[in-house]
């Protein structure tokens, strides 16, 4: 089969992580011996992004799309690329790239369901309702749907409903995401810690959030839990130079969260630090104490199980996808409420046979997703979508 993959999208995190690692499975599982291999690929994405991937074998086409993606003819050259092509099947790999005149049958990732399930303050209602419709078009027509989680598939029910085909259990597939290769290279040496200890000054305990700083992933709540925890291990007389550490964007765009800070009077025991490489952020999940994800919603979360790859505790919400992905390796709490997520923190971090238990079990819940499983299983999805 010609397969074409769209890789016009996404950063340094999410969507790109995904067609980053989905890319890096298809060269090991499909792409050795030219009299073996099954498909050609063909990534269409902005020139850029193609040099990034370099080198890749001789069943893989780098095809540069330098068109602007919101403007009228960029859907009909996209179109144009498939058919020069002549591709089999498109993998449209996030829903919020919605097909249009696709010459082909196509497959559509779908991540979360975030976008639909609260509305951007940007957008007027109208706007809000072309997405949606536009959305269950996509899913409407696709040959086939990936779906991260089998709670982001049950959010696809709840948020689509009836607009969605009448055979949509037969044509949905759950294929999980799982840890970027570099979280896999074993713990931090002591050279690794006296890298953090100079470059960022972290000789300290800290707990750990990583991961983008939006309302949804509920800091506000994280930072008066911290600061409740701060009181109650000073009546312990336990850990009295422990800090939060959160990696994630620049704080600058979010000031509601320095005022929390200031409100929680720990403003010299929570630091932002920003955007940090993975080489840097795998020493960082080393060395935490605990690893803090209070999301109120996601459609899989893997900085939890990044953690738990580094034998690091994990203290996680109760919601969306995260109890699957998580199993029985973490402390489950309730986001919303800030006292559960204090006692989850104080107990997790002064319990050594609980530590030692969440240890283990965190490296045997990380090693149950594997990319190299999934893209097994999109590989068939392919095929399904192509015989249908």
């Amino acid at each position: 089969m010609n397969i074409a993959l769209d890789i016009r999208g996404g950063t340094d995190f999410g969507v790109a992580t995904y067609i980053r690692n989905i890319i890096r499975g298809l060269v090991r599982l499909d792409g050795g011996d030219p009299n073996s291999t099954r498909n050609r690929y063909i990534l269409i994405g902005k020139p850029d992004r193609l040099r990034e991937l370099r080198p890749l074998p001789e069943n893989f086409v780098l095809q540069p799309y330098p068109w602007p993606q919101a403007s009228p003819r960029s859907y009909l050259a996209f179109r144009g690329l498939v058919k020069k092509h002549r591709c089999d099947l498109l993998h449209i790999p996030h829903l919020y790239k919605t097909p249009r005149f696709s010459p082909c049958p196509y497959v559509v990732t779908v991540h979360d369901l975030l976008a639909f399930l609260q509305r951007r303050s940007q957008q007027t209602p109208f706007q809000s309702q072309y997405r949606l419709v536009m959305a269950r078009y996509a899913l409407r027509h696709a040959s086939k749907i990936l779906a991260v989680s089998n709670s982001t598939k049950i959010d696809m029910q709840r948020v689509f409903g009836v607009g969605l085909p009448p055979d949509y259990d037969h044509k949905v597939e759950v294929a999980y995401n799982a840890i970027d290769e570099r979280f896999q290279r074993g713990h931090a040496s002591q050279e690794d810690c006296e890298f953090i200890a100079e470059r960022y000054q972290v000789n300290y305990p800290f707990l750990l959030y990583a991961g983008t700083i939006k309302p949804h992933k509920n800091l506000g709540r994280l930072i008066e839990a911290f600061s409740a925890l701060k009181g109650e291990l000073k009546k312990d007389n336990k850990f009295p130079d422990l800090k939060l550490i959160i990696i994630g964007d620049d704080l600058s765009s979010h000031p509601d969260l320095r005022r929390t800070v200031i409100k929680s009077a720990v403003q010299n025991d929570v630091r932002f630090l920003g955007f940090v490489p993975i080489d840097v952020l795998r020493i960082f999940y080393d060395v935490a104490k605990i690893f803090v994800f209070p999301s109120l919603y996601e459609g899989f979360g893997l900085p939890p199980l990044e953690a738990m790859a580094h034998g690091t505790p994990v203290v996680t919400s109760n919601t969306s996808s995260l109890p699957e992905v998580v199993g029985n390796a973490a402390v489950l709490v309730n986001p919303e409420n800030v006292f559960e997520i204090m006692h989850a923190l104080h107990r997790v971090l002064l319990d050594q046979p609980l530590r030692e238990v969440l240890k283990q079990r965190g490296y045997t819940q990380a090693a149950k997703f594997s990319w190299d499983a999934s893209v097994e299983k999109i590989l068939h999805v392919y095929e399904q979508a192509v015989r249908s």
